[in-house]
């Protein structure tokens, strides 16, 4: 799940906007963790207690480079009662490899809500240009409730995590249990909490890093959520960015159910695309001679898998299950390749594959401090979605029941999927409304075409929030995530977090075949 409307100004109501004091030095400590420097009076810098932390840096995990180092800070759980209940927030650093080209820092976010990111700065998937690495300690973090940042669970099953279920008249009333069950067990366990597990809370949470490195503005790579979280900082401390890359941007005014539903209506074009690429291609795949007929047989498909489950990797696969798989056919060869294998299964010819998954965009956290509950990355992902949004959500269960219908008359691959009930129909509100984004603040915004988790109209609507941003689109690229893939947007990408310049305009570039046959990874 990109486990990423909103109406009210981060900055009319952003109490760090105000809060955060200016960089000042920090106090030497002698604790495993960051220690807070003597209370201040409260009225004249309620934050000084945290922004003054000094990191005591330890060897992240055995099996790291020595070079890379963890540390943990503390931040208020709320911050407009600074002097109130604490969090621990879990911070790592891989120093810039050159000191005399050192620009500062790179904060670093996979997504989520819920992708813990501790691990970045060393993960082999991340294929940071050396430039880069010259430029920047890269800094990751965990974000509050997340990996080993006060990590939050909610007992939840594995039924309770499943994050996608269709509608089905004979089983909504179960579903609309199941959600509210999510949320009940939620407030349950992480009681008053959870109010305050925000987006707006985590950019305040950055903005602490940021004063306790030493830094008077922060540079950023968030991917998916992550590009909604680096935007809200831009709209809450516009004048403590530098050089912020977000890939595969959601839609800050679509974020919370829309996010859903907007995957719904990207998932319909790829569907499209993918039947006229298999349509030229029918004496390889066997599926039709025209986009038509290959959409004919995949729906004939699945209803024969509803009637009578098709063997998929040793487990049963129904029409739903194969709906589900919907962000394979971003990948067009990789689709017909699973729906042929699917269709010889069905005919009693050979094993189906398995289909491609959506990529993990969340590295693993080091084994650096406490263990992480078996729920904590959906538990989180619900947490800060309906913290931020749930005031939003529609608290009549019949109208999930009816959108649901409606939009899977509209999205038949994933509509009543992106419409069903969640379990933030029962989320209590947070403490806060979610962002507006909305400013001018610098920024690049990097989209593949076709993107099955962030769809490009998506990306397009970041770009006209934050006016003054570029975009660049990578013309034909499949799959969620760009910087990083050797796509042909790398390079812009790599001059301006080494030098500042931002594209003169937005670009639309492809990258050649033969380069993304060589780098290509599934659901990637």
């Amino acid at each position: 799940m990109v486990r990423n409307t909103r109406t009210a100004s981060l900055l009319a109501i952003g109490i760090a906007a105000t809060f955060v004091s200016a960089l000042t030095p920090a106090t030497a400590f002698s604790s495993p963790r960051a220690s807070a420097a003597s209370p201040a009076p409260a009225a004249q810098d309620p934050l000084r207690p945290y922004t003054e932390q000094q990191p005591r840096w330890q060897r992240c995990d055995a099996g790291s480079p020595a070079a890379f180092q963890c540390a943990t800070l503390e931040v208020p759980l709320d911050y407009s009662d600074p002097g109130g209940k604490k969090m621990d927030i879990a911070v790592s650093r891989l120093k810039a490899s050159s000191a005399k080209e050192r620009r500062g820092v790179l904060l670093l976010n996979p997504g989520g809500p819920g992708g813990p990111g501790l691990n970045m700065p060393v993960d082999p998937m991340m294929k940071f240009p050396e430039e880069v690495r010259r430029h920047y300690d890269l800094i990751g973090f965990d974000p509050r409730g997340v990996g080993q940042s006060s990590p939050i669970s909610c007992g939840l099953t594995p039924d309770e995590q499943e994050l996608d279920y269709p509608y089905r008249a004979e089983t909504f009333a179960k579903d609309v249990e199941r959600a509210r069950t999510v949320a009940d067990k939620c407030q349950a366990k992480g009681g008053d909490m959870l109010r305050h597990l925000t987006t707006r809370n985590t950019a305040r949470d950055m903005d602490v890093i940021r004063a306790v490195l030493g830094e008077k503005k922060i540079s950023y790579l968030g991917y998916s959520y992550g590009t909604y979280l680096g935007a809200v900082y831009t709209q809450m401390f516009p004048r403590r960015t530098d050089r912020f890359v977000l890939d595969s941007a959601v839609d800050p005014a679509r974020y919370g159910r829309g996010m859903f539903q907007a995957m719904a209506e990207g998932t319909e074009p790829a569907f499209i695309r993918w039947s006229e690429w298999t349509a030229q291609r029918h004496t390889t795949y066997q599926l039709g001679t025209t986009p038509a007929e290959v959409r004919a047989a995949f729906w004939k498909l699945v209803a024969q898998a509803d009637r009578n489950p098709i063997d998929s990797d040793g487990k049963p696969l129904t029409g739903d299950g194969v709906r589900a798989r919907r962000a394979t056919f971003f990948h067009a060869q990789e689709a017909a390749e699973w729906v042929a294998g699917l269709k010889k299964t069905a005919e009693g010819k050979k094993q189906a594959p398995a289909g491609t998954p959506e990529r993990d965009p969340s590295p693993r956290p080091p084994a650096f401090a406490r263990d992480v509950p078996a729920d904590n990355d959906t538990a989180m992902a619900w947490a800060v979605l309906c913290a931020d949004t749930g005031s939003t959500w529609p608290s009549d269960t019949e109208q999930y029941r009816r959108d649901a219908i409606r939009d899977k008359a509209r999205y038949p691959l994933y509509g009543d999927f992106a419409s069903t009930i969640k379990p933030c129909a029962f989320w209590k509100p947070g403490s806060e409304p979610a962002a507006t984004v909305n400013n001018d603040v610098s920024a690049l915004i990097l989209q593949n075409e076709w993107d099955p988790a962030t769809p490009l109209a998506g990306g397009r609507a970041m770009h006209r929030a934050l006016r003054g941003s570029r975009m660049i689109t990578v013309a034909g690229g499949e799959g969620h995530g760009v910087y990083g893939t050797a796509s042909c947007a790398d390079k812009s990408a790599t001059a301006y977090l080494t030098t500042g310049r931002l594209p003169a305009k937005d670009v639309t570039c492809q990258t050649p075949a033969e380069q993304k046959e060589q780098t290509h990874t599934p659901g990637h």
